[in-house]
């Protein structure tokens, strides 16, 4: 009888954390969305939150595209120039790993 109770309650709290780690990962791609219709928002200060979001980012190639994109829309020079220093780490960053990659390969 212990037993059965004890994989009832091992099951329960393995179902929890599946729905909680699925219930994260939706709110996380809800909050990358968002954050990205920001950066093209017509409210400056939006912008600059979405760069602040984007600059904590891992580098990936969707991102150096997002950011190129932006560079070329944005009318302000303080968001442009914030934008291009980003960039520039990213594309560093993934230059790195592309080197580290071929370099092991």
């Amino acid at each position: 009888m212990d037993r059965n109770r004890l994989l009832r309650v091992t099951g329960g709290v393995l179902l929890t954390i599946g729905a909680i780690v699925g219930l994260g990962t939706l709110l996380v791609r809800d909050q990358i969305e968002r954050n990205r219709r920001s950066l093209f928002s017509p409210h400056a200060l939006e912008r600059f939150a979405a760069l602040g979001y984007i600059a904590g980012m891992g580098p990936s190639v969707e991102a150096v595209q997002l950011l190129r994109d932006f560079v070329a829309w944005e009318p302000r020079g303080l968001l442009r120039r914030r934008a291009t220093q980003i960039l520039a780490r990213m594309e560093r960053q993934l230059g790195q790993r592309a080197a580290a990659v071929t370099g092991a390969g």
